[in-house]
């Protein structure tokens, strides 16, 4: 793809990336016949992420060709948000109620537990295509009443395909599929904010802007996009949502200010795993779009990320009602999955017998799912267990987590993200 976009630009039937804010916007207005982008807060953010892509990320040709297009769907979703919001505005009044929210580190088993939680009926979720396209088309009514087909998932299905082709290992890594229950990340970054961007580029300065923000608007957004996805799934606003991205670490209060009646459940990971497991999630995802990236710089950055992450979440819990969170570690989940879901449902205040059947169903497939386990360690990454332990010891013993001192560096699927 890299080298048949840059012969594409030597002969002029590939446009050159145009990464400027201004141009981006106007073309995709153009292009849609709209200019309502909602909430400005955005184009801030908008704008120190491109200057931070162009100055630091060092992208190949299939890297701004591929960046250009993701702006592109970013932007023409925002457009589209603000039609359906004008055209259904009962869809902003929808209620979101209690909400279930999984909160922990990069490759602390949220995933496990946000699936989990999700094969049980009496909660709704967020599927795989709706984080990647939270927005329907304007010809939505089409699908809603049954005569046509929502496009959403097949796009999901093809970029997924790509991202394969690209890199294999994004598959072992994080194993999904269109239909997949997903996190909503992919509703933050319609804001143009969060570690989506960070885990995939290199863009330091972005990644520090983003930490001096207040992300309350960016939140605000999300929880206007989830109204949204709710209305068009057809969900009962008396099903709470379940929720979880690691982003949430680093930005509890806005999470808290948008999301007041939340419980959260946080979930804890011995930090050399975490560590070594977010730095490979990075690095597989960051070579696909430059040819310059050190895997030294990578392990830093996730070091020092994963820290900030975890101070800001012990920070921010200090204010948090007792009652309003329960902690979960990962091994207590290996060990004894039901004993473990038993304490959350407790926590839930929901009985968990009808909700046994459909998470042995999910054990099950993911058992039988052949995948590659995803393998790393932290001397790849220019780390030791001794200087993790240094730095994240504190958080260890806070929270009395296991530490597998021979940190046997290997994922399996189940316990992706």
């Amino acid at each position: 793809m890299d080298a048949a976009i840059r012969a594409g630009r030597k002969v002029g039937l590939v446009d050159p990336a145009c990464l400027q804010a201004d141009f981006l916007r106007e073309q995709v207005s153009e292009t849609y016949g709209l200019d309502d982008f909602g909430d400005p807060w955005f184009a801030a953010a908008l704008e120190v992420m491109l200057g931070s892509v162009k100055e630091e990320a060092r992208l190949n040709a299939a890297g701004d060709f591929s960046a250009v297009k993701q702006f592109h769907h970013l932007l023409r979703d925002r457009l589209y948000a603000q039609q359906w919001f004008a055209r259904h505005p009962e869809i902003l009044s929808r209620p979101i109620r209690r909400p279930v929210i999984i909160v922990g580190p990069m490759r602390s088993g949220t995933t496990r537990m946000h699936r989990l939680l999700a094969s049980d009926r009496r909660f709704a979720h967020l599927r795989s295509f709706e984080t990647i396209s939270p927005v329907p088309r304007p010809d939505f009514g089409e699908v809603m009443a049954g005569k046509q087909e929502d496009f959403r998932p097949k796009l999901a299905s093809r970029i997924m395909k790509v991202a394969r082709l690209a890199n294999p290992r994004t598959l072992s890594i994080h194993p999904t599929g269109p239909f997949e229950p997903e996190e909503e990340l992919g509703l933050i970054a319609s804001s143009m904010y969060g570690m989506k961007f960070e885990a995939q580029w290199q863009v330091p300065t972005y990644a520090r802007w983003c930490e001096g923000q207040s992300a309350v608007p960016a939140y605000r957004h999300m929880a206007n996009l989830l109204r949204l996805i709710g209305w068009s799934q057809q969900e009962s606003s008396l099903r709470p949502w379940i929720l979880k991205t690691p982003q949430h670490m680093l930005d509890l209060p806005a999470l808290l200010e948008v999301f007041p009646d939340a419980r959260l459940i946080f979930t804890h990971r011995d930090p050399q795993s975490v560590v070594g497991s977010a730095a490979s999630l990075a690095w597989n995802q960051t070579i696909i779009y430059s040819d310059d990236v050190s895997p030294q710089a990578v392990g830093r950055e996730w070091l020092r990320k994963t820290e900030l992450m975890i101070n800001r979440m012990r920070s921010a819990r200090d204010s948090i009602p007792k009652d309003r969170m329960i902690d979960v570690q990962f091994d207590a989940m290996d060990r004894d999955w039901r004993g473990t879901m038993e304490r959350v449902y407790e926590f839930l205040d929901f009985d968990i017998e009808p909700a046994v059947p459909g998470m042995e169903a999910f054990l099950a497939r993911s058992a039988a799912q052949k995948r590659t386990p995803h393998q790393y360690s932290l001397a790849e990454f220019g780390l030791s267990k001794g200087e993790v332990s240094e730095r994240l010891g504190d958080y260890v013993r806070t929270y009395d987590i296991p530490v597998d001192n021979a940190m046997v560096a290997n994922d399996t699927a189940l316990a992706a993200v």
